[in-house]
């Protein structure tokens, strides 16, 4: 439902901005620059010192009056004197005419929109390339980061709905607590099927341990995984796939520098070996090789992290 509230306010949005033709950026450009050179809230109407329901006779009237006030030759050395007397011009223009003049009256009562498009900010301000896809890698990481967030809520509302049923199972309806490990099954959802005894059971049925309020899942060799809060993977904007792109890259490199330096170094090693005594394979009949001692740990360990890094601690059922 929130999706479709954020959808539909963006649509709004969006026909909004679209409903803003060149005229109104026009608009919108004289609003800010009178307000700028001539004082905050000042109108087109109290530039020219009007009504707003004044005639367009009344219109022409004050704007010579107020022209011969802007001249430039009458105001040489002020700063700004031919854009205002520029501008004086297009005020005058646009409420002379009676199409441009509804529309400005209608930004008159209603006030000049905050927001006024990605386009009227793009034509006026023209961001470069490294700006634009700066804007973009922002813009897609926040969005990927908030999709982790939703996502980490709703596995943490799931997490809670299954160590529940877990509980109710095991205590009964009442939820009162019982001392000692007690196994049940779940109930997870999915597809119906059919159980040992041919009945049809509604959903996948996984074997559980409800130890006091801790909840376990009860694998086929007899250890128990936890199921808690820690099972939802939180969000992270080291996770956002711009930072995973460089994070990655990273360690490309080290990988790289760090195999070149191993090839180095086992090429002198191939050197001092060959410039040696020879007590190992130079010995007649020899054949073997004696490894060294903590060898089977180290390689116990690599494997460990090929794997897939650090695991959690499994509790073995009493």
């Amino acid at each position: 439902m929130r999706v479709f509230h954020l959808i539909a306010f963006l649509a709004v949005l969006v026909t909004a901005v679209v409903a803003w033709t060149k005229e109104d950026h026009e608009i919108f450009d004289l609003v800010s620059a009178i307000e700028a050179t001539e004082g905050k809230s000042t109108s087109f109407y109290s530039w020219l010192d009007i009504p707003s329901s004044a005639s367009t006779q009344e219109i022409s009237k004050a704007y010579r009056r107020k022209s011969l006030q802007l001249h430039p030759d009458k105001n040489k050395g002020v700063k700004n004197a031919h854009e205002r007397f520029a501008r004086l011009g297009v005020v005058a223009a646009i409420l002379r005419n009676p199409e441009k003049r509804e529309r400005y009256d209608f930004f008159y009562k209603n006030g000049v929109p905050t927001w006024r498009g990605t386009g009227y900010y793009y034509s006026r301000f023209r961001p470069g390339l490294g700006t634009v896809l700066t804007f973009l890698v922002i813009l897609t990481s926040g969005l990927q980061y908030l999709v982790q967030k939703m996502n980490y809520n709703r596995d943490l509302k799931r997490v809670e709905q299954i160590r529940d049923q877990a509980r109710a199972a095991a205590w009964g309806a009442k939820m009162t607590p019982v001392e000692g490990q007690r196994k049940v099954r779940v109930n997870l959802g999915g597809a119906s099927r059919l159980d040992e005894d041919g009945n049809i059971i509604g959903g996948k049925m996984v074997d559980m341990v409800v130890e006091g309020d801790s909840v376990y899942i009860l694998e086929s060799d007899g250890s128990l995984w936890p199921v808690d809060s820690d099972t939802a993977v939180a969000p992270s904007i080291k996770r956002t796939w711009f930072l995973g792109l460089v994070t990655r890259l990273a360690q490309k490199v080290r990988g790289d520098e760090a195999a070149i330096d191993g090839a180095g170094k086992e090429q002198e090693g191939g050197e001092e070996s060959d410039g040696g005594s020879g007590t190992a394979s130079d010995a007649p009949g020899s054949g073997t090789v004696t490894p060294k001692e903590g060898g089977g740990a180290k390689s116990a360990r690599a494997a460990t992290m090929m794997a897939g890094g650090r695991r959690r601690k499994v509790v073995r059922k009493k």
